[in-house]
């Protein structure tokens, strides 16, 4: 069959035909293996579940070291029109350049798509180890603003020109005096920004009947940009969720602490006590947002919590298109080894398939890879903490994961 592209309809639904194409990125270091074990259990998962009525028609594009190599460039316009052309796409790790070329490539990635939000679901797969005594408790979706905060990379060096102007600028227009050896970046939180951001968040809690969304942030002390984003959540709520929000004090005033059936309780929880909440009580947190650098060490912080990043999906999602990823570092030194574990890019792609409406299959992925680790075949960053565990190959976990889902 002839692929066909994905289309946007009118009302920011999406026209997925049985035969889309799908453009790919494999990655840098470890992300060609673990893309090659991903695509295999996608594609099983997607002929168990649709018998040759659906299927995926993937098509590589070039970003990072490959790119670079090809082209010259690490991110090629070509790239970023071929993903928007097709709404949707998946990636592997990236190198982010050390002295040279872009800032990153995935920063870069969701700045120029306008992929405002990176949406990080984190739930405890049983028999992976984890630090946690109960950590199936963990399940968690931190919807986290991808496009502004430091992340946008406005700073200047100790010393230079732009840095002396920005000080002087600050001592003599604003009174505001900084040391001549200061580095200088600035934070920007808007407005804009924050309440889309935090309208997904909501979206996604009330499509999935979710009871409560907590917005993160450090306003007691940066009270015009993170208080600002928790302000502005507040008011996004009511403006376009009135009927089926309310705030944590309206739960206690008006409701005794009971929360109304069908109704979301908005709350907001300063950073630092998050990170213990999310330790100490993790089941009163479903969806949490946040900005930019407080999502990222969260997330991060959370799948520590069921197992580390080697079993934690990631998506950028914006209005328009959509980039599903691996969310750990490429692991160079295992470049090429077939060894890495390739959860978190295959949970990804159960992400993707979520998002295209394609539930039948991604819930064989889910259940393979359960069933597989429940088995103790894993592979080495596993089979090192599962006692009798059986270490595998990343492509031999993949056609394990394959041959559950074909007896399914």
């Amino acid at each position: 069959m002839v692929g066909v592209k994905i289309t946007v309809n009118d009302d920011g639904t999406l026209n997925v035909p049985d035969f889309p194409v799908i453009p790919f990125i494999e990655g840098d270091g470890t992300g060609p293996d673990i893309w090659k074990a991903a695509r295999l259990v996608m594609d099983g998962a997607v002929a168990k579940a649709y018998k040759g009525k659906k299927g995926i028609k993937w098509l590589e594009i070039l970003a990072g070291e490959k790119a670079f190599s090809k082209t010259g460039k690490w991110l090629p316009e070509e790239t970023l029109m071929s993903i928007k052309e097709h709404v949707i796409a998946i990636k592997g790790p990236m190198t982010t350049p050390v002295g040279k070329g872009i800032r990153s490539v995935n920063v870069s990635l969701r700045q120029k798509l306008d992929l405002f939000s990176c949406v990080r679901p984190v739930k405890y797969i049983e028999s992976v180890p984890s630090p946690m005594k109960n950590p199936e408790k963990v399940d968690m979706v931190i919807f986290r603003e991808n496009t502004e905060d430091v992340y946008a990379g406005i700073e200047w060096e100790a010393g230079s020109e732009g840095a002396d102007k920005i000080r002087s600028f600050l001592e003599y227009n604003m009174g505001v005096y900084l040391p001549k050896d200061a580095g200088i970046g600035i934070k920007s939180i808007s407005e804009k920004n924050s309440k889309r951001l935090v309208a997904s968040a909501i979206a996604y809690a009330v499509e999935n009947g979710i009871p409560s969304v907590t917005l993160m942030h450090k306003g007691n002390i940066m009270k015009f940009t993170e208080g600002a984003f928790s302000k502005w959540g507040y008011e996004v709520a009511k403006e376009k969720f009135k009927d089926k929000t309310i705030t944590e004090q309206e739960l206690f005033d008006k409701y005794k602490g009971e929360r109304p059936e069908g109704k979301i309780v908005i709350k907001d929880r300063i950073a630092d006590m998050l990170f213990q909440q999310v330790l100490l009580r993790p089941e009163e947190y479903r969806v949490i947002a946040t900005p930019n650098l407080n999502g990222d060490y969260l997330s991060d912080a959370i799948a520590a919590q069921v197992g580390g990043l080697g079993m934690a999906p990631g998506a950028n999602i914006g209005d328009a298109c959509a980039v599903f990823e691996a969310t750990h570092g490429t692991a160079p030194k295992y470049a090429g080894k077939d060894m890495v574990n390739p959860g978190s890019l295959l949970l990804s792609g159960a992400m993707m398939l979520d998002y295209m409406g394609w539930k039948e299959a991604s819930g064989l992925i889910r259940v393979g890879l359960q069933s597989t680790i429940k088995d103790g075949i894993v592979t080495y960053d596993l089979a090192r903490q599962i006692k009798g565990a059986k270490e595998v190959r990343c492509s031999e976990f993949a056609v394990a994961i394959v041959n559950r889902i074909g007896e399914l």
